[in-house]
């Protein structure tokens, strides 16, 4: 979670939430590794406790992380699956639809952008 900077836009909690989140996309974190202590993170980036208490039961809640007694929180088998299918679902039906007015608004052309995105020895 190096070079953290935090935005206006949501509650913190929400924004340490999706690095999190991120970082289990990225396999940053992987199934079975430990996210950093509450108090490590509080500290780090000079935040209130109940903020990344907040965050981190967000994702129990969402069974992504457990609590082991004693130990801290990690990362559950199977979390990096469940977030792409639900992280997945939300971009169809979220963010794409904006994506493709935006695209239809502007006069741009598909295929076009396809072949800017498409790596070079796809060409």
């Amino acid at each position: 979670m190096s070079g953290v900077t935090w935005n206006d836009s949501s509650p913190i909690y929400k924004q340490l939430k999706e690095r999190v989140v991120a970082m289990i996309l990225d396999g940053i974190l992987k199934p079975g590794d430990p996210l950093p202590s509450v108090r490590q993170v509080a500290a780090d980036y000079q935040l209130n406790p109940i903020t990344v208490s907040r965050a981190y039961q967000e994702l129990s809640d969402e069974q992504l992380v457990e609590k082991r007694r004693g130990l801290g929180m990690f990362v559950n088998e199977g979390a990096r699956g469940q977030l792409l299918s639900s992280e997945r679902e939300r971009f169809l039906h979220e963010e794409w639809p904006l994506i493709v007015e935006r695209i239809q608004r502007l006069g741009l052309d598909p295929e076009h952008l396809m072949q800017l995105v498409q790596p070079e020895e796809n060409k």
